[in-house]
């Protein structure tokens, strides 16, 4: 064997290591993760004119040059249009790009925080949440908050705020968070801790789950 067949077979033996290695670390990234629509990736979006998403605004974010920014993403729109599907694409291509993601409905990360209250495990909760470079929050205001889920969601902006990044879905029109929220002081925190450095994604049309039920 020549010394030109041995680097050549020491480069790809190199080459097949370092490929496993972000294999399995995409593949744990994306068990962690557990996001709702495992199948959703940048690739997987389109475009109908009537939706308005724009394909640099998304081009620009599947970098994620917008998670090493600690920016954030605020997905809105009526429902049925897709908004979880961009969120969890985001997070799939962050998961590839190496960092770790998290998905969370929001109704039901209430409910761990009430069992990790329980326990007494919130502040270890917090701290794992704060972990994640970045966070899915969907279905953000389906429902009106509590005092205490007020003072919750605003201590996860709190420790994610310059530091790591959050997606959020939402039904409701950026203009009428205030209200949902409840208190104006926690609502005007919440809000510019999310949105001074939020890239905005506001899809139209009708349900594309209709849409599909129609086709069948």
């Amino acid at each position: 064997m020549t010394g030109l067949d041995f680097d050549e077979r020491f480069g790809l033996l190199v080459d097949a290591e370092w490929l496993d290695r972000q294999n399995k670390r995409l593949a744990r990234n994306l068990r962690e993760a557990k996001l709702r629509l495992s199948d959703a990736c940048i690739e997987g979006i389109d475009y109908p004119a009537r939706r308005k998403l724009d394909k640099a605004v998304i081009r620009g974010l599947a970098s994620c040059t917008w998670i090493h920014e600690h920016h954030n993403v605020v997905i809105t729109g009526p429902t049925g249009v897709g908004k979880t599907y961009i969120a969890c694409a985001l997070a799939q291509q962050a998961c590839r790009k190496g960092y770790r993601a998290l998905y969370r409905r929001v109704p039901r990360i209430f409910d761990e925080i009430l069992l990790a209250r329980a326990d007494g495990t919130y502040p270890r909760w917090l701290a794992k949440v704060a972990r994640f470079d970045v966070i899915v929050l969907d279905d953000w205001g389906l429902v009106p908050l509590a005092e205490s889920e007020r003072r919750d969601l605003l201590e996860i902006m709190e420790d994610r705020y310059g530091n790591r990044s959050t997606i959020l879905t939402s039904q409701m029109p950026v203009a009428q968070w205030h209200d949902q929220v409840g208190d104006p002081t926690i609502a005007d925190a919440f809000c510019d801790r999310l949105l001074h450095n939020a890239h905005r994604i506001e899809l139209h049309g009708p349900s594309r789950r209709q849409e599909k039920k129609k086709q069948n």
